[in-house]
């Protein structure tokens, strides 16, 4: 049956009027775009680690009797490494725009589509990366600036490079990408502390088995782009123990905030149950029938612990 078509009526438009529209349709592209560069849901995820550190820094330093950091000042340190990550990010992508457009995940990221221009993304990465450090520097403290360029110099320019190499890049990659709680801490403090360590420690531990999932359900996107994952170059049965190992080293070390004095019983409890669950599922991997569902499984889990042991810290009880 034939589908009716309306007529097409033709309406003159000012030319001006329709260079305007183009212009605007442009610059919002590429608003979208640079926003897209920045990660937004993975610097989400950063932001809330380092809150998470502010808050348990400030309670620490109530308990000493020491000055607690303001709001302004909260504010700024969020502002800077909301900027400091999200430069990572878009300086991050730079770098991989040719690996990208080989994965299924990311070959529609604005660099390899062609939406933006590599230089576009350059700058902007330096841009918003200087601008953090700015910030941090001037109106934070000079321990947060320090560990904020680390952070930076550590993840673009070694943890990316190395993925190409080796698959020992995770783990390097793991020390900036658990830097956050710690630039918390500092916020309030001005010094690292054993609590401020432990923290990071949580966060570095937890994303080794985290993304070890990611890379057991996309292994062969990783081999596609020539990146280097430890189940392609090792196998899946090692790649299932290192999971495990990971998970029980990471329950271990979240107990360790409560004889540090910043969290209580409640924590401690939370801490153990969510710990056991996720190392529960983790175990369920090493059965000859788990498959790619148990990694994505594995990988959504990691998640809701990491969400829920946020929010232990933050009411400590």
């Amino acid at each position: 049956m034939a589908v009716p078509v309306e007529p097409m009526i033709e309406v003159p438009l000012n030319s001006d009027d329709a260079h305007h529209r183009s212009e605007a349709r442009s610059i919002g592209g590429i608003a979208r775009d640079l926003v897209a560069l920045t990660k937004p849901r993975i610097t989400v995820i950063v932001v809330a680690t380092m809150l998470g550190g502010v808050v348990v820094a400030n309670r620490y330093a109530r308990g000493l009797g020491l000055p607690e950091a303001g709001v302004l000042k909260i504010l700024l340190s969020l502002l800077g490494n909301v900027l400091i990550v999200s430069g990572a990010n878009a300086l991050n992508m730079y770098l991989e725009r040719d690996t990208d457009g080989l994965m299924e995940r990311t070959k529609n990221r604005p660099l390899p589509t062609g939406r933006l221009s590599a230089e576009y993304a350059l700058w902007f990465g330096l841009a918003i990366s200087v601008l953090s450090l700015l910030i941090l520097g001037f109106a934070v403290n000079t321990t947060t600036t320090l560990l904020g360029a680390f952070a930076l110099v550590s993840y673009v320019w070694i943890y990316t490079p190395l993925k190409r190499k080796t698959t020992a890049a995770l783990l390097i990659g793991a020390v900036p990408g658990a830097i956050p709680p710690l630039l918390g801490w500092t916020t309030v403090t001005d010094r690292i502390d054993a609590p401020g360590v432990v923290l990071f420690a949580i966060l570095f531990l937890w994303q080794v088995p985290h993304f070890l999932a990611i890379a057991l359900f996309r292994s062969t996107d990783y081999q596609r782009a020539g990146l280097k994952v430890l189940p392609a170059e090792r196998g899946e049965a090692l790649t299932r123990r290192h999971i495990v190992g990971y998970i029980v080293a990471l329950l271990l070390v979240s107990l360790l905030i409560v004889p540090l004095g910043v969290a209580g019983p409640v924590y401690f409890g939370s801490a153990l149950v969510f710990g056991a669950v996720f190392l529960g599922f983790g175990l369920m991997g090493l059965r000859a029938s788990s498959d790619v569902r148990w990694a994505r499984g594995l990988f959504g889990i990691s998640i809701l612990y990491l969400m829920l042991i946020q929010v232990a810290l933050v009411l400590g009880a």
